[in-house]
């Protein structure tokens, strides 16, 4: 099983991202062969943004991964950047995509609305090159978060289209992958805002927990959490801000859900769930809070680490491209 997944380098990374993603790809490291892991700083550039600060971001997040748990011996984790293939899969892959399906995209219409000065053509094309990111290694598991079930949608059809018009019959020259999300805690809500997701841009400073908050930041902010009428303890579509603190108890604790109602059958209000999930996520984060300081400054260590990730990386996605770019007639014939 190829496992690819990738993770944007910008923002502080918070609770939501941490069950959603970083530790998904710490367990997936021992089931892929290989797993891959991607910081997208290509993607990262298709909105106004610093370069300096991106640089430091992509420092950021290689060491909060580090931290988790991924193991470079274990798995292959580089910067997007330095793997051209990505860039040219993207263009090639263009051929095979309507113009009306990246237009659709919930990301592009609300980011572009966001937009005051230039809507780039970059963000109109980030879903191909996600496309090319995951295509380039036939990856055929895409650890994500439930919010890029579109975008996965979108890789599936163009790889598809591309098998269908380039490929020999019976034969696949890109793997169509699945999406993988964690039975639990897939959405990870605003604690101040329930009905919206946990977001470093568009959520609230009270209501997102970042992973290297420290313990009293975090139990500040469960303290604070907003709730709903009444006092019973369960999951249901009309107590959004209870559902959350649930969902977030049970994937910090690996149980379900429904372990959680029964635990706290006894509790004397939504006081005692609130306590449960912030001394949970607490125990969960602290392991990476302490191992970041020591990785994160150790910048040539870092970049090493991205060195050594790439030219695997490399190694894998070449001869796709080339497999590619010859189905299509492009370049001399080999």
């Amino acid at each position: 099983m190829r496992i690819f997944s990738g993770i944007q380098p910008t923002g502080r990374k918070h609770l939501g991202n941490y069950i959603g993603a970083i530790r998904q790809y710490v367990e997936g490291q021992d089931r892929g062969d290989p797993a891959i892991f991607c910081i997208v700083d290509l993607h990262a550039i298709t909105v106004a943004y610093d370069p300096a600060e991106l640089r430091e971001r992509v420092y950021d997040t290689t060491a909060i991964l580090l931290a988790a748990g991924l193991d470079p011996e274990r798995c292959i984790l580089f910067r997007q950047g330095d793997v051209m293939e990505h860039a040219e899969l993207c263009w090639l892959l263009s051929s095979v995509t309507a113009i009306g399906e990246l237009n659709r995209m919930h990301q592009f219409r609300d980011k572009s609305a966001a937009q005051r000065e230039l809507v780039s053509a970059g963000l109109l094309f980030y879903p191909e090159l996600m496309a090319a990111d995951v295509l380039a290694y036939r990856a055929q598991e895409v650890p994500v978060g439930e919010d890029q079930r579109e975008h996965l949608e979108l890789m599936r059809d163009v790889a598809r289209r591309f098998n269908a018009r380039f490929a020999p019959e019976g034969q696949e020259i890109l793997v169509v992958p699945e999406q993988r999300t964690p039975e639990v805690g897939a959405r990870i809500m605003d604690l101040q805002e329930p009905t919206r997701k946990m977001s470093t841009t568009g959520g609230t400073p009270e209501g997102t927990v970042y992973v290297l908050d420290e313990p009293k930041a975090i139990e500040k902010k469960f303290k604070r959490a907003v709730t709903d009428s009444g006092n019973e303890i369960v999951k249901s579509p009309d107590k959004p801000g209870v559902s959350n603190l649930i969902d977030i108890l049970a994937a910090a604790r690996d149980i379900t859900p429904a372990v959680v109602e029964e635990e706290m059958r006894s509790a004397r209000g939504y006081g005692d769930l609130k306590v449960a999930a912030a001394d949970a996520v607490v125990e969960l984060l602290a392991p990476v809070r302490e191992r970041y300081e020591a990785l994160r400054g150790d910048e040539d260590a870092l970049e090493e680490s991205l060195a050594r990730g790439a030219e695997k990386a490399r190694e894998l996605s070449a001869p796709v491209l080339a497999d590619v770019r010859d189905a299509m007639g492009v370049g001399p014939r080999r």
